[in-house]
């Protein structure tokens, strides 16, 4: 989906080749220069902060103040960076079109520009000025019979992403080997972050200098992985969530990929993404095509500024969440494979009873899935576990007001199923004969056969056409190995991760409405090209709310907060084996789509009590925090973390003060409150939900603010000075709450 843009106001002409052309584009602070000199392949002398009005004399220095000086002992004509880096114009890096034909040619291509299109009209204007826009520029290297289309789009958020597609307008096969497409970034961004992590350790952060060389994090998991790049940032040196300026990028694709940044021994820098092709994979015939996956780029003052051009990209999106997010219980870490209809509908009783809106059964309700070694593939209703199907729980979740949600994971097989029996050759493996190593006891069942597509497809369409079914859980429970089509040997792992995207289409064409949750062994499978066609994803199998401090706070740097999913656990942690409070579970899980996975026959009264009172807290700030901005508090290394929501009028704010660690020999930084109007009064109001805060020691402020109903403070007050933080004990946190007064109000109580 393309985001309404304004018109463009720019001359029409028919195309004029050899002509230069010079393009500024604008939008919400970002500027992006585009130069096409004599015809040649287009660079972008500038991506970043909004230059403001320019003239065409202006928008020529710009471009002519980019060209580097030429230096001794390299080519006699100053290096020119394009969106496609070739050796064409003296670029000694990694090339972002790569490729040949059965003879050996065809691997360094010289690409000249023939056409180019703004928001499809034909554009010759040597000048050119507008906001958000599509540019489309076509290329071609006559001699090698290749012809390329880049598409850059600056968009209303000001996010940028771009796109290369490549034709074979030769007469023999062209083996494509890489599309990569790059942007460039100053010499004052010095330093990297970008993001490692593991099965239930998603997304941590690693910084690093930005030095000559090649940071290349390429992922052949086939799925996006736990230790994905996620988004790779390039910023001035300690660049944080509200100081220094920062850029950076994140490929929309769930496959194989890659993120780089890299700086030759002149000092360019660019930051740069695309697929990652296996060999063979992608072999163009005369007149085939490939377009690479979108590279999002983002821009800001700052990582949170960045943040919010993805959040409100997504957000503007027509198929977009509801911000009325339904509150979910799902039973996986209550019964795991235990399936018996009695426990599951009380469960259903206890969830209802406190708000749930919506019920998930997870794995093992299908086949012979009794565990996770059999099952995989046969997605038909156990006759043993469920003898009437699973109508008795359904209508029974249904009548109490909530929508059914099941768990599948269409994407992989066991080897002890019936269907691998049967059609052995659906498994992705590097041959006939053998089957790549196992991983959670099972194997990848090949989509791009279609039987085994149709197969998966007429199986969960008719369990979605006899039962009422709102949401769907899909999980991906391994990485890719050897991933080939095993009567070929040839590479599958493009093909199958279309095929992915296909079959969530095709069954929300079927079932409009229906709701797809992506998960990947947790958040494994985190990126903008599968939330094309889901509509949330599970943050991580760990919902351990310390080590879920981390990794919200990171997942947020690409996602809004309703597309991410936030449980509240039961009190000893299934994966980490720590024991949390419930106020601290439940303030963590209130910063995305909240949930729940926890037995609740074994909450205690009072744990079911203030669990209710999480649940309309929440509901209560769904919309702000759906539709607000997130503001993550620069700290320091305090160990006590601060983040909240903003609405967009900035008339009300939500925060948490989390405590990750034990207070060392230093104070606690004081409290202040980002993007507050300075010229505004606020209401401050702490928040206590359930049982105080273990080790609380309250400044005088926040007692009298629990005595009188908050206290009154300017924004600029609130904002610049701040406030005395409380101490807390490690792994305990407070809620505070803003709201702008309106009126005449007295100075602080």
């Amino acid at each position: 989906m393309t985001p309404t843009r304004r018109p463009a106001e720019h001359p029409v002409l028919a195309p004029v080749p050899d002509r230069t052309h010079r393009i500024h584009l604008r939008s919400a602070g970002v500027s992006v220069v585009l130069d096409v000199t004599d015809g040649r392949a287009p660079a972008i002398p500038h991506w970043g902060a909004d230059l403001g009005e320019l003239s065409a004399n202006d928008l020529d220095a710009v471009c002519e103040s980019a060209v580097e000086a030429a230096v001794n002992n390299a080519v006699d004509v100053p290096v020119r960076l394009g969106i496609l880096p070739a050796q064409a114009d003296g670029w000694l890096g990694r090339p972002g079109l790569t490729g040949s034909r059965p003879d050996g040619s065809g691997w360094a291509p010289r690409l000249h520009t023939e056409a180019i299109t703004l928001d499809g009209q034909p554009l010759t204007a040597t000048h050119v000025q507008s906001g958000p826009g599509r540019v489309v520029i076509k290329l071609a290297d006559e001699p090698q019979s290749l012809a390329v289309e880049l598409t850059l789009e600056p968009l209303d958020s000001g996010l940028l992403r771009v796109r290369g597609t490549v034709t074979n307008t030769g007469e023999t096969p062209y083996a494509l080997d890489e599309l990569t497409v790059a942007l460039p970034v100053p010499a004052r961004a010095s330093e990297l972050l970008d993001f490692a992590g593991r099965w239930a350790r998603e997304r941590t952060p690693q910084r690093s200098t930005f030095g000559v060389g090649t940071h290349l994090r390429e992922n052949r998991r086939g799925r996006t992985g736990a230790d994905s790049a996620h988004v790779l940032h390039a910023g001035t040196p300690g660049v944080g969530f509200s100081h220094g300026e920062v850029w950076g990028v994140h490929l929309g694709f769930s496959g194989n990929h890659r993120h780089l940044a890299e700086q030759v021994n002149t000092g360019t820098k660019i930051l740069a993404g695309g697929e990652m092709l296996t060999a063979g994979e992608v072999v163009l015939d005369p007149d085939a095509s490939y377009t690479s996956p979108w590279l999002y780029a983002t821009y800001g003052a700052g990582l949170d500024q960045a943040a919010h051009r993805f959040h409100r990209f997504l957000r503007s999106r027509e198929h977009h969440v509801s911000t009325r997010r339904p509150v979910t219980l799902n039973v996986w870490e209550a019964v795991y494979f235990d399936h018996d209809l009695a426990r599951l509908r009380d469960l259903a009783d206890r969830a209802a009873e406190l708000g749930v809106e919506r019920y998930v059964l997870d794995d093992g309700w299908f086949g012979s899935r009794r565990d996770d070694h059999s099952g995989l593939g046969d997605w038909v209703v156990s006759a043993e576990v469920w003898p009437d199907g699973l109508s008795p729980l359904i209508d029974h979740v249904t009548d109490l007001g909530m929508e059914f949600g099941l768990w599948f994971e269409p994407e992989m097989v066991n080897e002890d199923s019936e269907v691998a029996r049967a059609h052995p050759e659906w498994i992705l493996g590097p041959d006939s004969e053998q089957l790549p190593v196992e991983s959670r006891h099972q194997q990848v069942l090949n989509l791009t056969i279609p039987g085994a597509y149709e197969h998966v497809k007429n199986q969960i369409l008719a369990l979605l056409d006899e039962y009422d079914i709102g949401y769907i859980k899909w999980d991906q429970n391994r990485d890719l190995l050897e991933a080939a089509t095993r009567a070929t040997g040839r590479a599958a792992t493009h093909e199958q991760t279309l095929a992915a995207y296909r079959l969530m289409d095709e069954l929300k064409a079927a079932h409009p409405g229906l709701e797809i949750e992506a998960c990947a062994s947790g958040g494994a499978r985190v990126d903008l090209g599968v939330l094309e066609h889901t509509d949330r994803v599970w943050v991580s199998d760990c919902i351990d709310p310390l080590e879920r401090q981390l990794m919200n706070r990171w997942t947020s740097q690409l996602l809004p907060l309703e597309l991410m999913g936030s449980h509240i656990a039961s009190g000893r942690s299934h994966t980490t084996g720590r024991l949390h409070t419930l106020s601290f579970r439940g303030l963590t899980a209130l910063f995305g789509h909240l949930g729940i996975e926890w037995d609740l026959a074994q909450a205690s009264e009072a744990e079911l009590t203030e669990l209710r009172a999480w649940i309309a807290l929440y509901k209560e700030q769904r919309e702000l925090l759906f539709t607000g901005d997130l503001v993550r508090v620069d700290r320091g290394e305090d160990v006590q973390w601060m983040y909240g929501v903003l609405s967009p009028g900035r008339d009300q704010g939500l925060f948490v003060l989390a405590a990750v660690d034990r207070q060392g020999t230093s104070q606690h930084a004081r409290l202040t409150f980002p993007g507050l109007d300075p010229a505004a009064r606020y209401r401050l109001r702490p928040l206590i939900i359930g049982e105080r805060p273990h080790g609380l020691n309250a400044p005088a402020w926040w007692q009298r603010a629990e005595e009188q109903d908050g206290i009154v403070l300017p924004g600029g007050v609130l904002t610049t000075s701040g406030l005395a933080a409380p101490l807390l004990d490690p792994e305990q946190g407070v809620l505070l709450s803003l709201t702008r007064e309106h009126g005449d109000t007295s100075s602080p109580r």
